[in-house]
């Protein structure tokens, strides 16, 4: 029988989420299930457990925001699965807390079917990796709607509904994506496709997981803006993320994750200007401050003997290249006649929001997809070509640990997979960790060890530090500079994140709708663009 007993808050509101003492492990050569997890770092559970999360408290409720931040790997996305029973119901988790309180009721006490009817009805999940979380065999229409088809709601309401969802969250032409499958749909839009599932039926408490990662700052801008909305309305919302600044302009309260304990909490305007714990300040001093475009930061020295010279032989060149999809509307979408002409140890820039074939074109460059039209010119045969991709986890063998992926991609035999590991900031323990196991900063980490294994003459970055918090971050862009500088590694670096641009690039294009609309110096296009489009990215960029 459940226990239907509501907590009370400090100003007399009922909190819809409230644990104390919430601790999660991973299963070791003993285990067991109890009611108590409050004490030391070895509370997770018996002898072999490996602790995840530990000693967490946390409340949220109706109306409220609350934002949980860490560095990748801190234990966020456990803790949004565990909030929802996912973590419970598998075997390999030992799951402990001393209280647990989902919508007025004892979750401790839920059965499988008890959890599926709270993420059925009054609680809603959005995962971080859209390409995973979405079934590829069905429709748009069926996946947003399926919350509302338990529920027994009319093929005509539950049109209506799905459209106005995906409407709110951001997807262009929505009427038009309802027979679409994930496939079909860009990083950006599978995104905003999974925020609308989460919200058509107005669900008491929303936890979000990273869910403006894979979005352009425009849009990104919008999904804030209509969790602010929703929020209003009273539904609670936990929104998990590693960037700081973002999460800042819905939350109310923000709690920093380390190591699986929160080891602050406060209000949003105290922890972002006076952060107390060392994990804190080193997030908030993480946060980009826009810095001076990659052209402008160069000394002179830099600049008369840079790699990138006008002179500099090219490596890569498309030529007119075009790329054509059927769209809903009968019309077409993909790439229409870009030109581009990448130069040994030239960082070029292609930043657009989502849809307007950033990945598309990274796909022809590596030679993934052939154009339909246009050429592609690999000016140098022997250049080595190796892309990061936007969605790590699918391109990963689930069978294999990292030390073995990592083996396969070893040009020099000479050199370890542990030394790959140590270049993007991750210690040899992971090397017997299998790709399921890791979180998604890691997994990007992964990804970019991946591609340096072949010691690339140029490599394709699609969003390579989007799933990555700002410290991490910071030391992946000086990682790809150093590539840039010192080994003369020519990079394509396509992202939504403006910040990141301006650190690493020489040359931006921007692109809307398959088409470079603008395109020059990184200094130049930012600091006076010529297209309104343009303008409208940085000023979105600028607010957030």
């Amino acid at each position: 029988m459940l226990v239907t007993r509501s907590v009370p808050t400090g100003d007399g509101a009922t909190a819809v989420l409230e644990v104390e003492g919430l601790s999660a492990a991973l299963r070791g050569p003993r285990s067991g299930f109890g009611a108590s997890a409050r004490g030391t770092r070895d509370a997770g559970g018996p002898a072999g457990d490996r602790p995840v999360l530990d000693g967490i408290d946390l409340r949220v409720r109706p109306g409220e925001c609350v934002a949980v931040v860490g560095e990748s790997g801190a234990g966020k996305s456990v803790l949004a699965r565990t909030l929802l029973g996912l973590t419970q119901a598998d075997p390999r988790w030992t799951v402990r807390a001393d209280a647990f309180e989902a919508a007025g009721r004892d979750a401790r006490r839920f059965t499988p079917r008890q959890w599926r009817g709270l993420r059925g009805r009054s609680v809603s999940l959005v995962l971080q990796d859209a390409l995973q979380s979405l079934d590829p065999l069905r429709t748009i229409e069926a996946e947003v709607g399926e919350a509302l088809a338990v529920r027994g709601i009319g093929r005509r309401e539950r049109r209506a509904a799905v459209i106005r969802a995906l409407e709110g969250a951001g997807l262009p032409d929505a009427a038009s994506r309802l027979r679409q499958r994930s496939g079909e749909l860009s990083g950006g839009m599978r995104q905003r496709a999974l925020i609308a599932s989460a919200l058509v039926h107005e669900p008491e408490l929303l936890v979000a997981d990273e869910p403006t990662t894979a979005l352009d700052p425009t849009t990104a801008t919008r999904v804030l803006r209509l969790f602010d909305e929703v929020k209003r309305r009273g539904t609670a919302i936990l929104l998990i993320s590693h960037d700081l600044a973002s999460v800042a302009r819905v939350a109310d309260r923000i709690a920093v994750l380390d190591r699986g304990r929160v080891v602050e909490q406060g209000a949003a305007e105290q922890i972002l200007h006076r952060p107390a714990h060392p994990v804190t300040r080193a997030l908030v001093d993480a946060i980009p401050r826009g810095p001076k475009p990659r052209s402008a930061s160069r000394t002179a020295a830099e600049a008369s003997g840079s790699p990138a010279s006008s002179d500099s032989p090219a490596l890569l060149a498309l030529h007119g290249a075009a790329r054509r999809f059927p769209a809903p509307d009968g019309g077409t979408t993909g790439l229409h006649g870009v030109d581009l002409v990448l130069r040994r140890g030239e960082a070029v820039g292609v930043v657009g929001e989502s849809g307007a074939g950033k990945s598309t074109l990274a796909r022809i460059l590596v030679g993934a997809e052939q154009p339909d039209a246009g050429s592609v010119e690999r000016v140098d045969p022997g250049c080595r070509v190796r892309l990061i991709p936007q969605d790590p986890l699918s391109t990963f063998d689930p069978r294999w640990r990292v030390g073995r992926i990592l083996t396969a991609s070893l040009r020099d035999a000479g050199r370890s997979p542990v030394e790959l590991l140590a270049q993007v900031g991750l210690g040899p323990e992971y090397l017997h960790r299998r790709p399921a196991t890791l979180s998604g900063g890691q997994r990007q980490r992964i990804a970019i060890a991946r591609a340096l294994a072949a010691e690339p003459d140029v490599l394709v970055c699609d969003e390579p530090v989007s799933a990555l918090d700002v410290t991490t971050q910071a030391g992946i862009l000086r990682l790809l500079r150093d590539l840039q500088e010192r080994r003369g590694v020519s990079l394509v670096f396509v992202s939504h994140d403006l910040a990141a641009v301006r650190t690493v690039c020489d040359r931006v294009l921007i692109m809307r709708d398959g088409r470079v609309v603008e395109s020059g110096e990184t200094e130049r296009v930012f600091a006076d663009p010529g297209d309104p489009f343009t303008r409208e990215l940085i000023a979105s960029a600028a607010a957030d």
